[in-house]
């Protein structure tokens, strides 16, 4: 585990982009592992500048994404699927066909997720799978307890997540109490990840994934463990390492 530290918000956006932007460049066709929520629009839209100023072309690449609630329909504007089109897909030139993001609404959740793993091996696995932390230490929608052994599946989202999602809605009654996500195995076995932190609210979580125990309390210090995991933070964020 890498940990570089950078001075603002803005400059985690650049390095994280300047890291994915290097794996389209030296394999075109990559097979790319996103994240939602605020931390990666700063990447997201200095991978659009690139792709818009310096010729970055995603025509080649395939993309999964982590999560997506259960429940909302791909139009609605807090579904993952339309955040991802809104703040990545539809500047750039990836092809419809190579996205892949789980079906929230799907009849057979369980089949969905089953369908979803044997999409990414079918891609050949994810090259690089960006993550950002949330404050209790989940990564993709994998809260504390859930097994480091887990696969793609339905997950009962932990009230702290619901309220640090509530920002995004009208109000907390209006957030999906259930999503689907990658599971901790699922994405360690991306060939590399990259996880983006900022700011104070994240510093006890980052301290944990780094420093603590590895432990199923804290998702994301099942990390620790994985052989090319480089951590992007602030100064906020990495206060208490």
């Amino acid at each position: 585990m890498i940990v570089l530290v950078v001075r603002n918000y803005e400059e985690v956006s650049l390095e994280a982009a300047l890291k994915v932007a290097e794996t389209i460049r030296s394999k075109p066709d990559a097979v790319l592992g996103f994240a939602t929520g605020s931390t990666p629009i700063g990447c997201y839209r200095e991978l659009i500048r690139m792709h818009r100023m310096e010729g970055l072309s995603f025509s080649k690449v395939s993309t999964f994404n982590l999560d997506e609630y259960v429940g909302l329909s791909p139009d609605h504007p807090q579904s993952y699927h339309y955040y991802m089109f809104q703040n990545l897909f539809n500047p750039v030139d990836v092809k419809r066909d190579n996205i892949h993001i789980p079906n929230g609404v799907a009849e057979d959740l369980e089949e969905e997720c089953r369908r979803y793993e044997d999409s990414i091996k079918q891609a050949g696995g994810i090259d690089l799978q960006l993550l950002g932390i949330g404050r209790n230490g989940h990564i993709g929608f994998n809260e504390p307890g859930s097994p480091f052994d887990s696969r793609t599946r339905v997950v009962k989202l932990s009230e702290q997540t619901r309220m640090d999602n509530a920002r995004f809605f009208k109000s907390l009654g209006e957030v999906p109490t259930h999503a689907i996500t990658m599971g901790i195995a699922t994405i360690m076995e991306a060939k590399r990840i990259i996880l983006l932190a900022s700011g104070e609210a994240k510093a006890e979580a980052v301290s944990k994934a780094i420093k603590g125990p590895k432990t199923i309390m804290v998702p994301a210090s099942a990390l620790q463990d994985h052989p090319d995991c480089l951590f992007i933070i602030d100064k906020k964020a990495a206060s208490l390492l």
